[in-house]
C-alpha cells in the first residue's frame, strides 16, 4: 500500500472509529495509571521485560553445556517451550514478531533445542533443517554466530575474521583503535580477542553438534559471507588484510601475546560491574566468564563467580517458559514510567513520581571517568546509565529523560527545585560535554564517526559504531529548552538544532535508531521542536505532521516494523497498528499542534478501544531497536506507560487554555 493509499485508507475509516467521550477517556487513563502503580517496586523504581529474539536465550543454553555445568531439565525445558513457540511457520526464527526468518537466529535456535535435547527427527527441527539449508547452511550465519560455532568445534577458525588480541596495543592515531568504536562492540569484542587468541574449545559433554546444518563441509567452505552493507573497494581492502593477519598472526611474539591478552583481562575485569555485568549486556558478560574459564579460573575465584551471577539475573523465569534478557532497563522504564504518570495528573501519582526520582537520584555517575572520556577529556561525568549500574556506560538519551523528569517534578515548588538543582546541573553539564562537531549526539560516545570500520570483516553486522542519531540528539534538544535555554543564546543548543534540521528526510520524517523506526524519531524530533519554540506553522513541522498524518492505519491507529530499516528502503511500508507507536504518533502530533486534528481523535479512540481489562494494552510485536537489520527488542513496559501518556496528554491539552505542549516530551 502507498502512503496516499494508506492516508485515505484512514481517512475512510474515520466514522468507523467511536468518539471518545471525556468521562470514557477519564476511566481509560484511571485504569492504566492505577494498573501502572500497582507495579511499581518497594524502593520507587519500575522494571519491566525486556525481550528480544531467539539468540539470547539460545545462547545462555549453549553456555551451560560450553561450561558442562549440571543440566537443569526444568530450566531448559521452560526455555524449550519459548524457543518452539516463537519459531516462524518456514521453521526458521525472526529477528522480530512475525517478520523474516534469520539464519544465524535459527542455527542458534536449533543447535540450543537439539542440546536441550529435543530429537532431530521432530517435525519442528526437521522443519527448522529444511529452511536452514534452504538459505545455503549454517556456513551463511554471520560472524557471531561463526565464532560461536568455532568455539563449539562445528566449524574451523578459518570461517572467523582475523581480530588479534593485539589491537589492545595500538596506538590511538592508528585507523583502528578500541576507543574508536561504540561502548557495546568494545566491550564484547575485547574478551572475544582473548578467546578467539586461545581458541578454547566447549566441554560440550553431550557431544552435540549440528553437522546436517552445513550443505559444503565446513572445512571446504571458503568463501565465508560478508555483510549486505560492505561493498567495494573497502570489503576487498579489509578482506586483504585480513587474509595477511591470518597469515602471519602464528608467529605474532608470545610475549607480545601475553602483554596483550593481560590488556584485555584487565580491562574487562576493571569494568566488572559487580553483577550487573561487564557493560550490562549479555554477549560481554558471557565472554567476559568465558574468558575466565578459558585462562582457568576456578569457579569459585571472586571475578568468575561475579560474572556467573550476572547473567543468572537476566533470566525471565514463568511458570511454562523461560527467556533470558539481552539486559535490563530499569533506569529507562523508571524515567518514562515518571514522566506517563506526571502526565496523568493526581496527587497520588505525584507522591510515586517522589518515590521513583529518589530512587533514580542516587544512581547518576558522578565519580566514574567512564570510556566516553577517550573522546571528551575533561568533562566532567554526570550522566545515568541504563541499567542498574553500568558506571563506565552512561547514556545521553536516559540523562536527558531523568533530568526532564526531575524539573518538571520540582515545578514551582523551590524546595523540590533545590533538591534536584545540582543532580539536573551535572546531568545537563555532561550531555553538553559529549555532544559531538555535527551538533548531534550519539547514544554514549561522541564522535563515534569512523564508518570505514563497519567494512571490516568482523563488521557484518554493521553496528561497530555509535554516530549522532535524530532520536537521540532530539532528546538532548527537549531537555536543553525544557530548562530554559534558546538557540539564540545556547550555542549548544543551536549547534544541535541545525543538526536536526540537516536529518530531516524527504518525507518529512526523521530516523529512529532506538525505536521502530521514523515515527519513532519523528515523535522525539516534534517533541524536540516545540520544546525549543519551533511554530507549529514552520515547514519542517508541517512536513511531519503531514507524514505522520499519512501513514495513519485505517484502524485509527499507527505502526511500523524493522523492515524498516532496510538498506534499500523507499519510504513508509504500512504495519499492524501497535499501543506504543500509536502513542508516539499522537503525542507527535499533538506536539506540532495538531490536538484538534480528528486523525488525532481516531488514535486516541484506538487507545481507548484496545485497552485491556488490566488497564494495559497488548502488544506481542516488536517496537524498539538494539541494532538495525540485526537486533530488535521488545520493551514489555512501552505498552504500559507510553499509552498513559498519550491520553493523559489529549485529555490535558483539551482542557487547557493553552494547545500547546509545554514540556519537552
Amino acid at each position: 500500500m502507498t502512503t496516499n493509499a494508506a492516508a485515505t485508507s484512514a481517512r475512510s475509516g474515520e466514522d468507523a472509529i467511536r468518539q471518545v467521550s471525556g468521562q470514557q477517556l477519564e476511566t481509560a487513563i484511571a485504569s492504566a495509571r492505577n494498573s501502572l502503580l500497582a507495579l511499581q517496586r518497594p524502593d520507587g523504581h519500575f522494571v519491566f521485560e525486556l525481550e528480544a529474539d531467539a539468540t539470547i536465550p539460545a545462547e545462555y543454553v549453549l553456555m551451560r553445556h560450553y561450561l558442562a555445568e549440571p543440566v537443569d531439565a526444568v530450566l531448559e525445558e521452560k526455555i524449550a517451550r519459548y524457543l518452539r513457540r516463537i519459531q516462524s511457520d518456514d521453521g526458521g526464527w525472526p529477528l522480530f514478531r512475525d517478520g523474516a526468518s534469520n539464519i544465524s537466529a535459527s542455527v542458534k535456535a536449533y543447535y540450543a533445542l537439539k542440546m536441550i535435547g529435543d530429537a532431530p527427527n521432530a517435525p519442528h527441527m526437521q522443519k527448522a533443517r529444511a529452511w536452514i539449508l534452504a538459505q545455503g547452511g549454517a556456513s551463511h550465519s554471520n560472524v557471531f554466530t561463526r565464532n560461536l560455532l568455532a568455539l563449539f568445534g562445528a566449524i574451523p577458525w578459518s570461517g572467523v575474521p582475523v581480530m588479534p588480541v593485539e589491537i589492545m596495543l595500538l596506538p590511538k592515531w592508528f585507523p583502528f583503535h578500541i576507543d574508536k568504536i561504540s561502548y557495546w562492540a568494545r566491550t564484547v569484542l575485547i574478551p572475544l580477542t582473548v578467546l578467539n587468541a586461545l581458541k578454547p574449545v566447549a566441554r560440550n559433554p553431550k557431544g552435540v553438534g549440528i553437522a546436517e546444518l552445513f550443505v559444503t563441509p565446513p572445512d571446504q567452505v571458503r568463501n565465508w559471507p560478508k555483510g549486505p552493507h560492505q561493498k567495494f573497494p573497502w570489503s576487498q581492502v579489509f578482506g586483504g588484510i585480513d587474509r595477511v593477519l591470518r597469515l602471519f598472526e602464528p608467529a605474532f611474539p608470545k610475549s607480545l601475546r601475553k602483554k596483550s591478552i593481560d590488556k584485555a583481562v584487565a580491562f574487562a575485569t576493571e569494568r566488572l560491574n559487580g553483577e550487573d555485568g561487564l557493560g550490562g549486556i549479555f554477549p560481554a558478560m558471557v565472554n567476559a566468564l568465558l574468558v575466565y574459564d578459558a585462562l582457568g579460573y576456578p569457579h569459585d575465584h571472586p571475578d568468575y563467580v561475579t560474572a556467573r551471577g550476572s547473567i543468572e539475573k537476566l533470566l525471565v523465569i514463568k511458570d511454562d517458559e523461560a527467556y533470558c534478557q539481552p539486559c535490563l532497563s530499569p533506569v529507562w522504564d523508571t524515567a518514562l514510567a515518571v514522566h506517563a504518570l506526571m502526565e496523568s495528573g493526581v496527587a497520588q501519582a505525584d507522591q510515586n513520581v517522589d518515590r521513583a526520582l529518589a530512587w533514580l537520584k542516587p544512581l547518576q555517575v558522578l565519580d566514574t571517568v567512564g570510556d566516553w572520556a577517550a573522546s571528551r577529556p575533561g568533562v566532567r561525568p554526570g550522566g545515568w546509565a541504563f541499567q542498574y549500574a553500568n558506571a563506565y556506560y552512561p547514556d545521553v538519551d536516559d540523562t536527558a529523560v531523568v533530568v526532564m523528569a526531575m524539573d518538571r517534578a520540582a515545578g514551582g515548588d523551590a524546595a523540590k527545585r533545590d533538591h534536584y538543582r545540582e543532580s539536573m546541573a551535572r546531568g545537563r553539564e555532561w550531555v553538553a560535554g559529549v555532544q559531538s562537531k555535527n551538533g548531534g549526539w550519539g547514544a554514549f560516545d561522541a564522535d563515534n564517526t569512523y564508518e570505514y570500520l563497519n567494512q571490516i570483516p568482523f563488521s557484518d553486522h554493521g553496528a561497530l559504531l555509535d554516530p549522532p542519531t535524530a532520536d537521540v540528539s532530539a532528546r538532548c534538544v527537549s531537555m536543553l529548552a525544557q530548562l530554559g535555554e534558546r538557540r539564540e543564546t545556547s550555542p549548544v543548543l543551536d549547534k544541535a538544532m541545525r543538526y536536526l534540521e540537516s536529518t530531516q528526510e524527504k518525507d518529512g520524517s526523521w530516523y529512529g535508531r532506538w525505536g521502530m523506526n521514523y515515527i519513532y524519531g519523528t515523535w522525539s524530533v516534534l517533541c524536540a521542536l516545540n520544546a525549543a519554540g519551533v511554530a507549529p506553522s514552520a515547514p519542517s513541522m508541517r512536513k511531519a505532521a503531514d507524514w505522520l498524518l499519512s501513514i495513519q492505519n485505517s484502524d485509527g491507529g499507527w505502526g511500523e516494523d524493522g523492515e524498516s530499516y532496510s538498506l534499500d528502503y523507499k519510504g513508509y511500508e504500512p504495519a499492524p497498528s501497535t499501543a506504543s507507536q500509536t502513542a508516539w504518533a499522537l503525542m507527535g502530533l499533538m506536539a506540532a499542534g495538531e490536538v484538534d486534528h480528528p486523525a488525532v481523535q481516531r488514535g486516541v479512540a484506538y487507545l481507548a478501544a484496545k485497552q485491556g481489562s488490566d488497564g494495559f494494552w497488548g502488544e506481542e510485536r516488536f517496537t524498539a531497536t538494539g541494532f538495525p537489520r540485526v537486533f530488535y527488542l521488545r520493551y514489555h513496559g512501552y505498552s504500559k506507560f507510553f499509552p498513559l501518556w498519550a491520553l493523559a496528554r489529549y485529555r490535558n491539552l483539551n482542557a487547557a487554555n493553552s494547545k500547546s505542549v509545554l514540556v519537552g516530551m
